[in-house]
């Protein structure tokens, strides 16, 4: 049988024989809208615990929205224009409208992919369009602490905005529990001493810092006591099925908005398998998210509730854009050489986290739960050594040998890898 998987902007078939049984993965079914834009604009007359943007913005002087950068595939052609013209028509002006790009630590979007993530290029020659650039510490203001004592620093354009908006798309995501909502604002436009306290390894090594998990994930909880000290602000959620379609979209109060775009979200995203695998196929799912190897940890962290001890887990990711930041490299070093207890014992005492070396900790995470192999494009001999696991030449040759080595036929395939997240729920017994 054939099996397709998402590999960047397009897909991977492979080939099985028929005796290989596969169990596949996929979102629930989810009914695309009709009339996405509609539902934005009826979103924004009638949003979450908040007056309509129209009234608050009425009188207002400017108003900063907040946008993911490119490793996430945001609808933002759908949703800027109603989003601007209702700023737009209650009296703020396109020159006094800003879309900040929330980058948290990675790299700036410039050129045509300014043009890609804000939607249009009409959306490009008429607003301004800026980067967060976390380093930069006097760009941020000072908000006090959370009470675990992490520094609240966050973009000072933000901050000081009249309106503040975040755009953002709601997904599994394997240290918050979902991403949109409050994590576009935190880590999206925090200061670098923020961000590295916040993705502490003493932090991030809680159970409940995990896939799919918001209720006791203490990452959610940093993340909300930040919003919370900045006052007002308003997010456009967003959900997408496997084929990048609007499935829902609201707009309100932040916290309450995020958590109903959850509840839809997780009945769609999450999945209760009653048996775990010796042989689990996954993706990084395609293109933006697998640009890099960095982002292709999470679809590994994303099955490792149904492998089975010792079993294998075969991810297919292009990297075209390579492994990743300097940083996650010398992260990824530092595994090779130490070990991944030595690893954790080191990044165990530190007080904050060094850059991306948080993706270490969560690849070993991984690591922990089975064998890794890695398809890709996109790496030379020289990055797949920095890895930390075993490159596979075919997908076809991996499953075929995982199946024979593991003398298990039963597989398990999720071809949109983190945006999936199997659980294992065994069947109870009568």
């Amino acid at each position: 049988m054939n099996i397709d998987l998402l590999y960047g902007r397009g897909k991977l078939t492979v080939k099985l024989p028929d005796d290989i049984r596969v169990t596949n993965l996929r979102k629930r079914p989810m009914a695309p809208l009709q009339a996405p834009v509609r539902a934005t604009w009826t979103a924004l007359e009638n949003p979450v615990q908040s007056p309509p943007l129209a009234d608050l913005a009425r009188g207002k002087n400017n108003a900063c929205i907040l946008i993911c950068d490119i490793t996430r595939p945001v609808p933002n052609g759908l949703l800027m224009p109603p989003l601007i013209e209702t700023l737009v028509r209650a009296g703020i002006s396109r020159e006094r409208i800003l879309i900040l790009v929330a980058t948290g630590l990675h790299r700036p979007n410039e050129g045509r992919e300014l043009e890609e993530i804000a939607g249009s290029q009409d959306i490009c020659r008429s607003i301004r369009i800026e980067n967060h650039f976390a380093r930069n510490r006097e760009d941020h203001v000072y908000l006090g602490r959370t009470t675990s004592g992490i520094p609240i620093m966050l973009d000072r354009r933000f901050v000081e905005a009249d309106i503040r908006i975040a755009v953002g798309l709601v997904e599994p995501h394997f240290m918050a529990g979902y991403s949109g909502g409050r994590k576009v604002v935190v880590p999206g436009v925090a200061s670098l001493d923020m961000i590295l306290k916040l993705h502490s390894a003493h932090l991030l090594g809680h159970a409940k810092a995990a896939n799919c998990i918001v209720k006791g994930n203490p990452l959610h909880e940093e993340q909300m006591q930040a919003v919370r000290a900045l006052g007002d602000v308003l997010a456009m959620n967003v959900v997408i099925d496997e084929d990048r379609r609007v499935g829902f979209v609201n707009f309100g109060e932040i916290e309450t908005g995020h958590e109903k775009a959850v509840a839809f979200m997780c009945a769609h995203s999450e999945l209760p398998v009653p048996r775990r695998f010796k042989t689990v196929v996954t993706t990084s799912a395609g293109y933006p998210l697998d640009k890099t190897y960095y982002q292709t940890v999470k679809g590994m962290v994303g099955v490792i509730d149904i492998v089975e001890p010792g079993g294998d887990i075969i991810i297919a990711s292009e990297c075209s854009e390579g492994m990743g930041s300097p940083e996650f490299v010398e992260a990824q070093r530092l595994l090779r050489s130490l070990g991944a207890d030595g690893f954790m014992s080191l990044i165990g005492r530190r007080e904050r986290a060094e850059i991306d070396e948080w993706q270490t900790q969560m690849l070993v995470k991984a690591l922990q739960a089975g064998n890794i192999r890695l398809y890709t494009t996109g790496l030379g001999d020289a990055d797949l050594k920095d890895t930390c696991v075993l490159p596979v030449t075919s997908v076809e040759s991996a499953i075929i040998e995982s199946v024979g080595r593991q003398g298990d036929p039963h597989i398990a395939v999720v071809p949109e890898g983190p945006y999936v997240i199997p659980l294992f729920r065994p069947l109870s017994k009568q």
